[in-house]
């Protein structure tokens, strides 16, 4: 083949990839156009917003306070078995501990987790 017939195929396929782009390109616009149309039927159908008066609000009695305990680990029973299914195993990993007072550091401590220091006195 000559050095024009390379040509000619070159610039053949050439354009046809740039028709393929151009189609490749239209179906992707056309299938987010068809996408939006159809999220906005969707949308149509649902129920209203609830209005202002329809929000829930404050109960009577005022906002709901937090409670504050102190919690302990909750022990483990062994079993006879390797590992522990999951109807044996309890809904929370810790339980209501007996003493309900707040654990306070020492004075002249610094309180950081580990320093093992004084402290600054």
């Amino acid at each position: 083949m000559s050095t024009a017939a390379f040509e000619v195929a070159a610039t053949a396929s050439d354009v046809l990839n740039v028709i393929a782009a151009f189609a490749g390109g239209l179906l992707i616009a056309g299938a987010l156009v068809w996408a939006v149309w159809l999220g906005m039927r969707v949308r149509d159908r649902e129920p209203p917003r609830p209005r202002s008066e329809e929000q829930p609000h404050l109960p009577d009695t005022g906002p709901v306070r937090e409670t504050r305990e102190m919690r302990e680990p909750d022990e483990i029973h062994q079993t006879e078995r390797e590992r522990l299914l999951p109807h044996e195993l309890h809904h929370s990993g810790s339980k209501r501990g007996d003493d309900q007072h707040r654990k306070r550091w020492l004075p002249g401590s610094s309180g950081g987790f580990g320093s093992g220091g004084i402290g600054h006195v």
